[in-house]
C-alpha cells in the first residue's frame, strides 16, 4: 500500500466483495492491463510502442491543428466549402437521378414499341409461309431452322445499330436441330440472355424484359442493353423465343455527358462560394484582427496605439469605442503612474529628510544614556526605552529606503560565488543568543558539503538572516532546524520552527507589508513588518523563490530557493516544501504501516477444516486518511495553498500553507 492510500469499504470500487482468500486465476491478461491502467504505462507490452508511434502520427499534425485554431478566416471558409460541396453532391445525386430514370423510361418505351413491332411481323410471316406436310423430320427441322434465320435478318435490318434480334428454341424442346439457336449483330445468346428471362418467356404468354450485359462473339467489349422477349410459333407450329436487344451506349453517352457538367459546374460553384466567402469573412475579420494586435501592443506598454476607423457602420462603431477606452486606460494609468511616483518620492523624501533630525536625537540618546547611571530609576529606563525605540526607528527607515528602492526599480544584484554554509554560520552567530534567551537552539542540517552559488552574499544574509530570527521568535523555545541542500541547477536553504505555525488563508498574507499573524504578539526583536517583503523581493532579484508552509501548533518551514548560476531558470527544489515530520506525513506513514502489518496477519492465518474452524474475529477498520482538499490559488512553485483540516482532528485544525515569492506583490513579517 502506498503512502496516503488507505484500504477501501467493501462495496467500493476496488474491493471485490465476496472473494475468498487464495490464489485465483481468471480473465485474460489485456483485460487486467485495461481494469489496471497499465496499458500504456512503461514496463506495459506495447506502451512506449504504442506512445511512440501516437507521437509519430500526432507531430505532424499539430502545426495544421494549431493554425485551424488559431484561424478564424479559415474556419468559416472552410466550413462554407464543406457545406457547399454537400449541398452540390446531393444536388448532383438528385439531378443524375431524375436524369437517368427519364432516359430509362424513354428507352423503355421505345424498345417495348419497336418489340411489339418485330413480334407482330414475325407472327404475320408465320401466318403468311405455307405449310408443306408430308415431310421427314430432319427436313422440317432444317426448314424451320432455315425461316428463324431468315425472320432474323429480316428484322435486325430495320435497326443494325440500335438493336440486335435473337432467336431461341424452347428450353423444354426435344431433338437436337431444335437446339440450334440464330442471332444478328454477333451476339452471343448463350451468356447474354439470362436464365431467369428465358425460364419467364418459356412459361408466360405475354411480353417480358430485363436489364443485363450484351456480350460479342467477336471480341467486342460487352456494354449493358436491354432484353425484350416473347414466345412465339413458326410456320410450322413449333415454338421458339424471339429476343429484342437494346444496347444503352447513347444512354450511357448521355448520362455521362450531364455527370461531366454538373461535376464542372459545382466545383465551380464550390469554388466561387469559398471565394465569396473568403471575401465576407475578410472585411469582418481583418478589424478584429487590427483590434487583437493593438490590444497585445497596449498590454505591452504601448499606450498610444489607436485603430484605424473608416465609415460609419457596426465595425466603425467597434473601433471608436475601442479607442475610447483605449484612451481612458491611458489617462488612467498615467494618473496611476502619477500617484506611485509621488507615493515613492514621498517616502524616499521622508526617509532622507528623517535621518538628519534622527542623527541629531540619536547623539542626544546616546548621551542622555550614557548617564543614565546618574538618573533616578524612571528616568533611567525612560533612557533605555528611547535608546531601543530609535534602533526601531532607524530599522524602519533602513527597510522603508530599501522597499522604496525596490518599487523604483533600482535595485541592484551583485553576484559572485559564495558559499552559503558560511552565511548561515554568520546568521546563526548573530541569532543564537536571541535563541539562548528563549531556551532553544539552532540546528544545522545538510552542511557537510559545500553549497555553491552564484548570489549576492549581503541580500541573502538579509533573507536567511530574518528567516532564522522569525523562526526563534515564533518557535516557543523549542530548536529551529536550518537544512541546506544542493541538486541539479539550484541550492536550497530551509528553516523549520515547531512553535504556532500557520494558520488557514495566512499563507496568502504572510509575506503582505506590515502584517502581523498575531497583532497582539509582541516585538521582542523590534521587528519593522517589511523583513520578508524585502526578503522576497531579494529572492525574486536572484530569480528564486521564496515559500512557506505551516500547520497549527505544528511549527512552519520557510525555504529559499535560488539557482546556481544567475540568470539560469528554476526547475525545482532540492528540499521539499512540506517537511517530513508534518502531522500529515506521520499519520500517512502510520497508516501505511498498520495496513502492512495486517496484511502480514491475514497471510499468515493457518489453514483449518471447515467442520471443526471457528469464526475468525474481524480486524478493527483501518482509520480513513482523508485526501487533502487544495485551494484553487495553489500552484506549484507559486501561489499559496492551505490543506483543509482532517475531520478526526478538527479541534487541532490542521493546514499547510506555501507562498511563492513569484505570486505576491508584498510581503510582511510575521
Amino acid at each position: 500500500m502506498s503512502i496516503g492510500s488507505t484500504a477501501p469499504k467493501p462495496g467500493e470500487p476496488g474491493v471485490r466483495s465476496g472473494r475468498t482468500a487464495g490464489p485465483r486465476r481468471g480473465g485474460s491478461r489485456f483485460g487486467r492491463l485495461l481494469r489496471g491502467g497499465r496499458l500504456l504505462q512503461d514496463g506495459a507490452p506495447g506502451g512506449p510502442v504504442l506512445r511512440l508511434f501516437a507521437r509519430w502520427v500526432r507531430r505532424p499534425l499539430l502545426p495544421a491543428v494549431r493554425l485551424w485554431r488559431r484561424n478564424l478566416q479559415l474556419r468559416v471558409v472552410a466550413g462554407t466549402l464543406l457545406m457547399s460541396l454537400g449541398v452540390v453532391l446531393l444536388l448532383g445525386l438528385v439531378v443524375i437521378g431524375q436524369v437517368r430514370n427519364g432516359l430509362r423510361d424513354a428507352k423503355e418505351q421505345a424498345a417495348q414499341s419497336q418489340a411489339a413491332g418485330g413480334f407482330s411481323a414475325a407472327q404475320d410471316k408465320a401466318a403468311t409461309t405455307p405449310y408443306v406436310p408430308g415431310g421427314q423430320d430432319g427436313g422440317r427441322a432444317g426448314a424451320s431452322l432455315t425461316w428463324r434465320s431468315t425472320l432474323v435478318e429480316q428484322l435486325a435490318s430495320g435497326g443494325q445499330s440500335a438493336f440486335n434480334v435473337v432467336a431461341l428454341s424452347l428450353e423444354d424442346s426435344d431433338g437436337p436441330a431444335s437446339r440450334g439457336a440464330r442471332a444478328s449483330g454477333e451476339v452471343d445468346p448463350a451468356t447474354s440472355i439470362p436464365d431467369d428471362l428465358r425460364h419467364s418467356v418459356g412459361q408466360g404468354s405475354g411480353t417480358f424484359q430485363t436489364y443485363t450485359r450484351i456480350h460479342y462473339t467477336n471480341g467486342k467489349d460487352s456494354e449493358a442493353g436491354l432484353v425484350v422477349g416473347k414466345r412465339l410459333n413458326d410456320a410450322e407450329g413449333t415454338q421458339y423465343e424471339l429476343y429484342y436487344l437494346f444496347p444503352l451506349t447513347h444512354e450511357e453517352d448521355s448520362l455521362g455527358l450531364v455527370k461531366g457538367t454538373l461535376a464542372t459546374a459545382g466545383l465551380f460553384v464550390v469554388v466561387l462560394l469559398g471565394a465569396i466567402a473568403w471575401l465576407v469573412v475578410r472585411q469582418v475579420v481583418t478589424p478584429v484582427r487590427m483590434a487583437a494586435g493593438i490590444a497585445e501592443r497596449l498590454s505591452a506598454g504601448r499606450l498610444q496605439e489607436r485603430m484605424k476607423v473608416t465609415g460609419e457602420d457596426d465595425i466603425a462603431r467597434l473601433g471608436e469605442a475601442f479607442n475610447k477606452m483605449a484612451q481612458n486606460l491611458q489617462l488612467k494609468i498615467q494618473q496611476l503612474e502619477e500617484l506611485s511616483r509621488m507615493q515613492r518620492r514621498f517616502v524616499s523624501d521622508v526617509s532622507h529628510e528623517l535621518r538628519t533630525p534622527l542623527t541629531t536625537v540619536r547623539m542626544a540618546a546616546d548621551v542622555i544614556h550614557e548617564a543614565r547611571v546618574d538618573f533616578d530609576p524612571v528616568t533611567a529606563r525612560s533612557a533605555e526605552l528611547l535608546g531601543d525605540q530609535l534602533d526601531r526607528f532607524e530599522s524602519l527607515l533602513a527597510d522603508l529606503l530599501e522597499i522604496s528602492r525596490f518599487d523604483a526599480g533600482a535595485a541592484a544584484l551583485e553576484a559572485e560565488p559564495i558559499d552559503l554554509r558560511q552565511v548561515v554560520r554568520r546568521v546563526i552567530g548573530g541569532a543564537e543568543p536571541l535563541a539562548e534567551r528563549k531556551g532553544g537552539r539552532i540546528v544545522v542540517v545538510g552542511d557537510e558539503q559545500p553549497v555553491v552559488a552564484e548570489a549576492d552574499a549581503r541580500r541573502v544574509e538579509r533573507v536567511l538572516r530574518n528567516l532564522v530570527v522569525n523562526a526563534v521568535e515564533h518557535g516557543e523555545g523549542r530548536d529551529v532546524i536550518v537544512r541546506l541542500a544542493a541538486a541539479g541547477g539550484a541550492v536550497a536553504v530551509a528553516v523549520r520552527d515547531y512553535g504556532v505555525g500557520l494558520k488557514p488563508g495566512e499563507a496568502t498574507r504572510v509575506f503582505n507589508r506590515f502584517w502581523r499573524a498575531d497583532p497582539a504578539r509582541a516585538r521582542t526583536t523590534g521587528g519593522t513588518g517589511l523583513g520578508l517583503s524585502i526578503a522576497v523581493e531579494d529572492a525574486r532579484l536572484h530569480g528564486g523563490w521564496l515559500q512557506a508552509w505551516g500547520e497549527p501548533g505544528g511549527g512552519s518551514q520557510f525555504r529559499l530557493t535560488l539557482p546556481r548560476t544567475a540568470d539560469e531558470p528554476l526547475r525545482g527544489s532540492p528540499i521539499p516544501l512540506e517537511p517530513e515530520d508534518s502531522r500529515r506525513n506521520r499519520e500517512q506513514a502510520a497508516a501505511a504501516e498498520r495496513g502492512q502489518e495486517s496484511g502480514a496477519r491475514r497471510v499468515t492465518v493457518p489453514v483449518q477444516h471447515a467442520g471443526d474452524r471457528p469464526a475468525l474475529p474481524v480486524p478493527p477498520r483501518l482509520p480513513t486518511v482523508p485526501r487533502a482538499t487544495v485551494d484553487p490559488t495553489a500552484l506549484p512553485g507559486n501561489g499559496a495553498r492551505v490543506v483543509a483540516r482532517a475531520s478526526a482532528e478538527v479541534d487541532s485544525g490542521e493546514a499547510m500553507a506555501s507562498a511563492n515569492a513569484e505570486g505576491e506583490d508584498g510581503t510582511g513579517e510575521r
